[in-house]
């Protein structure tokens, strides 16, 4: 497979606002859809990656129009949109941009690290149904390597470096007397489950109730960190008194609207959802505070310069890896010729008149076995990534094995 073949094409935070990603955002049967589709494309392997901060789909495709028109076909937002709003990238730039993505080095806040949790779920998903390869395999897998390494060897993670960390510092930083406030958190998956521990570890509350349209995992999530949790039916009775309501829910419409807050009383709404999950409009009413992700990402916080300044030992251990990962797609690009090579070997050794031949050269070649024919394959190997001239090796690799100059 040549590497060119591989493409991202992407919206993000960077040329669109929390609504205009929303329209483009993909759920678990839109990216089924579209896995389905790819098929039928042409498309050899492909996964989609959908959070707050961007919706980008990766593929070894004919070419990234395909891959705009599947992900498109199965969006709100329309193709024209995603064209005018898009970035493209192929081959080299576009490992290099999920490397990036996956360091948290292209995200609203830098260094978020809750995107490498996306990453794998988004591969998962695809790779159960068989869009997966080798190349994005190893790809990914390399990817999340590099994540880890950055993680561990850098301080690119130190401070706020997710939305919904953010949130908690907001709170931290702008309710007085948080603890005897009350707060309503729906959404239980794993931002909301994010959310949730931040909630108690940085504000040192625990007046918060727990909502989820699957009750059980909000019950599971209240019973392990000791919080009170309530039926998704009685969402509105929880939110009557409730002081702040933060929204991870992943649904296609607002699951709050002005309706149920008319004639409130003061409250602070955070939506950590894409699409919007709580309808924009209540920012109007004058007693709601209303943040968005894309409010939340402005914030600064004192550690940011900090990771400002780790940026380039995050890029230093990204070309690591991307060396690592282009020299097994190398190995790999090769290996047909190499097998090819090995099996030609193997057949002359065991040629009787190849063998009469041969003795003229050195009487200890009836010795030769297999491990002097790798030998053989694996100068060839180290030829072809250093000369990038499988023939003239093709045909060394012949004379090395002929004249024992392998061994």
């Amino acid at each position: 497979m040549n590497i060119q073949q591989f493409y991202i094409a992407g919206i993000n935070y960077k040329k669109t606002d929390a609504a205009m990603r929303g329209q483009f955002a993909v759920g678990h049967e839109q990216y089924e859809s579209i896995l389905h589709k790819s098929r039928y494309a042409g498309v050899k392997e492909l996964f989609i990656l959908s959070t707050c901060n961007r919706t980008e789909i990766y593929g070894i495709a004919p070419g990234e129009e395909i891959l705009a028109q599947l992900l498109c076909g199965e969006t709100v937002g329309s193709i024209e949109t995603f064209n005018e709003l898009c970035y493209i990238k192929q081959g080299t730039d576009a490992i290099e941009h999920l490397f990036n993505v996956a360091a948290g080095l292209d995200s609203q806040i830098l260094g978020d690290y809750e995107i490498v949790g996306q990453i794998k779920q988004a591969v998962k998903f695809a790779k159960q149904r068989h869009c997966i390869g080798h190349f994005l395999e190893r790809l990914t897998n390399t990817v999340l390597q590099s994540s880890k390494a950055i993680k561990s060897q850098t301080s690119l993670s130190s401070g706020t470096v997710s939305v919904s960390f953010a949130a908690v510092q907001f709170i931290r930083d702008n309710v007085s007397d948080v603890k005897n406030k009350k707060i309503v958190l729906l959404g239980t998956g794993k931002i909301g489950r994010n959310t949730c521990k931040n909630l108690i570890d940085y504000l040192e509350t625990k007046n918060i109730v727990l909502i989820n349209r699957t009750e059980e995992k909000a019950s599971a999530l209240s019973e392990e960190m000791e919080l009170l949790h309530a039926p998704y039916h009685e969402t509105f009775m929880q939110m009557q008194d409730a002081d702040i309501i933060i929204v991870a829910t992943n649904a296609e419409q607002p699951v709050i609207t002005k309706k149920e807050l008319v004639n409130s009383n003061q409250k602070l709404l955070i939506d950590l959802s894409i699409p919007n999950n709580i309808d924009p409009s209540l920012k109007e009413l004058p007693y709601i505070t209303l943040l968005n992700v894309d409010d939340l990402s402005k914030i600064k916080d004192a550690a940011l310069q900090k990771r400002m300044a780790e940026v380039p030992k995050a890029k230093s251990v990204i070309a690591a890896h991307i060396n690592e990962f282009t020299e097994w797609h190398s190995l790999r690009r090769n290996a047909p010729v190499l097998k090819a090579v090995k099996q030609k070997l193997l057949d002359m050794h065991q040629s009787n008149l190849f063998l009469n031949t041969r003795s003229n050269y050195s009487p200890a070649f009836t010795s030769s076995n297999d491990s002097n024919i790798q030998k053989v394959i694996n100068n060839m190997a180290v030829k072809m990534r250093e000369q990038h001239q499988p023939g003239c090796n093709y045909i060394e690799a012949i004379n090395d094995f002929i004249t024992g100059r392998a061994n």
